[in-house]
């Protein structure tokens, strides 16, 4: 899950000054000689750092500071705008639902380190956890952010099409089919796009290493919102279904393995969950419709992280088989659309 590095020299020169900086209006003097430095294992945009250090000269292990390190992995920029994700963190940090931002710089940034445990892949399967995710979902849905509350979904996965035409290699757009998949995402927008869909503030990556549980109050925090935006509620449902097929802490974590994919009675089990969380009763009816729509959602999710795992390939160096987990992806897309969309 983690492991050790030598100090602050793992880190960018302006993260460091940071780091310093920020130690520095604090009142502390960060002694190298007792810095713990330690790289979090799982993170596949960014290199993600614990870094504590003692609070004074006389401090004890119990006594000292803990900050999150967050390095940009390269190319993350074709992803998302850095600026207004940013602004993102910033508005979920003041309704109160993640960590705090504390300093950043071009190349990363310091937050505010939740002493909570991440999940693991077993335990978003868990059906105590499972639930508490469920009612943390619908509360993190009905956030009012800023700006239009229209569906991204869309516009995105055609902009990571162009992206992903323009890096491949001629022999990688002939073996995932980049000429056609212009085609699929207009299909794709006209099956499965409905009125009656409920629009929210979707996390589009519900990972097991994005979601933390306080053992000991089991309440639930989720984090890293780099890929938020609004969505249909039924993509994120979808996107996190997909991920309990996920273990990223293997030594082929970039292996998919849909026998954990949960069973009809699992999401429906979730969906009545996150409904029920409202304050009422969902109808039969009304969840087997969100199951159904959740389920046919999984096609986007497939071919929005397809293409995820393309660009990566092309632009990211951190250590993770981009281009078989998205050779996986379209497998399990084209798998999928003749029973979900019977064609």
């Amino acid at each position: 899950m983690a492991v050790k590095e030598n100090g602050l020299e793992e880190l960018p020169p302006p993260l460091q000054n940071l780091l310093r900086s920020l130690a520095s209006n604090w009142g502390h003097l960060i002694d190298t000689s007792r810095l713990e430095v330690v790289r979090l294992s799982g993170a596949m945009t960014n290199e993600i750092y614990r870094i504590s250090w003692p609070n004074s000269e006389m401090a004890n292990e119990n006594d000292t500071k803990t900050v999150l390190v967050r390095c940009y992995g390269k190319g993350v920029e074709i992803f998302f705008n850095r600026d207004e994700e940013i602004r993102t963190f910033e508005c979920i940090s003041e309704h109160g639902q993640g960590p705090r931002l504390l300093g950043r710089v071009p190349e990363g940034r310091v937050e505010e380190f939740i002493h909570a445990k991440t999940l693991s892949a077993g335990d978003i399967r868990d059906p105590e956890i499972s639930g508490l995710i469920a009612a943390k979902l619908r509360e993190f849905h009905n956030l009012d952010m800023p700006g239009p509350k229209r569906v991204f979904l869309w516009d995105r996965m055609r902009k990571w099409l162009s992206e992903a035409r323009r890096l491949c290699s001629p022999e990688q757009a002939k073996e995932f089919g980049l000429d056609n998949l212009e085609e699929e995402i207009r299909m794709l927008e006209r099956d499965l796009s409905r009125d009656y869909q409920e629009v929210g503030f979707c996390h589009n990556d519900l990972q097991y290493g994005n979601i933390l549980i306080d053992e000991e109050t089991r309440s639930i925090t989720i984090i890293d919102y780099e890929y938020a935006s609004y969505n249909p509620v039924a993509y994120d449902l979808a996107n996190h279904f997909c991920e309990m097929a996920a273990n990223y802490h293997t030594d082929t974590p970039h292996v998919l393995n849909y026998n954990l994919y949960p069973s009809p009675e699992d999401r429906r089990r979730f969906v009545r969950l996150y409904l029920s969380s409202a304050g009422k009763l969902p109808r039969d009816t009304e969840v087997e419709r969100l199951v159904d729509d959740a389920e046919k959602y999984t096609l986007a999710n497939h071919l929005f992280w397809g293409l995820w795992g393309l660009i990566s390939g092309n632009v990211n160096d951190i250590e993770f088989d981009y281009m078989e987990y998205a050779r996986q992806r379209f497998q399990q897309y084209w798998l999928g659309k003749p029973k979900l969309l019977g064609s």
